[in-house]
């Protein structure tokens, strides 16, 4: 009888924690979709009309900004402060922004994506039914506590409060990455004139969408997993999951539009040249 219920018991462990597993796998797997779905949003037709349509508003600023940054050359020429080299490379980098702004934020995001569904694929591996009783230490977690069932439940709506938000963070990221898109168009009237300040911060701004994709699904991952030794820590990393994009932008890595005070100077000086020019030619 002994023997019986041990087999028993073994078989049951066995199964809550494959299920456990699956439950972990399944929404790592979710996210997984989440995210692709941001990235095959930019292989619908009227998706690349749209892409298609501001590379074009790209290219158009861009030959504007190369006009304009002739003109302010030959005035600086005539002070003795022309510099053909720096005009050379300001044309370069913004013939290679022009052609790269459209392609390769998506490109970077759809390998983000990869890699996280990857990343979480790899963890949940690592949580296998050999380990004994994933799914009965995380109830007896929450039997065990101080509070009983009250703090049983507190802690359910927190973790339901992480993945909520990594949810609502994950569905709109391709609409953000395609409005970030049609924002670089923008860029490309200052970068051949050799004000790049604007067009590096929107680098960034990529930078940090595509970290965040990678880094909020593995992070929620890693804390379900954590939560069955160390239960307060799984939920810390959890809930930390939702504070990347404020954390990335402590670093330069904003993802939220801010504008650019140097870029509006800039632009500000440059029609104040064109005035000046417009008029010495009238005369």
């Amino acid at each position: 009888m002994d023997i019986g219920a041990n087999l028993v018991n073994k078989l049951f462990d066995f199964i809550t924690d494959w299920i456990y597993q699956q439950i972990i796998k399944a929404l790592g797997e979710f996210f997984g979709v989440i995210n692709t779905m941001g990235a095959d949003l930019f292989g619908l037709p009227w998706v690349k009309q749209i892409v298609q349509l501001f590379q074009n508003l790209g290219w158009a600023l861009f030959i504007v900004g190369i006009v304009v940054a002739l003109f302010e050359f030959a005035i600086e020429s005539q002070n003795g402060r022309g510099d053909p080299k720096a005009l050379a490379l300001n044309i370069i980098k913004g013939f290679f922004a022009v052609n790269l702004f459209c392609n390769v934020p998506v490109q970077l995001y759809s390998f983000s994506v990869k890699l996280q569904i990857g990343m979480n694929g790899s963890m949940t591996g690592l949580v296998s039914p050999d380990g004994g009783s994933l799914a009965n230490a995380c109830l007896k977690t929450f039997n065990t506590m101080m509070f009983g069932p009250l703090l049983g439940i507190l802690i359910l709506i927190m973790m339901g409060y992480a993945i909520i938000k990594v949810f609502l963070s994950s569905i709109k990221r391709g609409g953000i990455l395609l409005i970030q898109i049609a924002v670089g168009s923008l860029y490309m009237f200052s970068v051949p004139r050799g004000f790049s300040d604007g067009f590096i911060m929107w680098i960034k701004q990529i930078i940090a969408t595509c970290l965040t994709a990678f880094l909020q699904s593995t992070m929620l991952v890693c804390g379900l997993i954590l939560f069955k030794d160390h239960w307060l820590l799984g939920l810390g990393i959890m809930l930390a999951a939702g504070e990347i994009p404020r954390i990335a932008g402590a670093f330069g890595l904003e993802t939220a539009a801010r504008p650019n005070i140097n870029s509006v100077v800039n632009t500000a000086q440059s029609a104040v040249h064109l005035t000046q020019m417009v008029r010495a030619a009238a005369k």
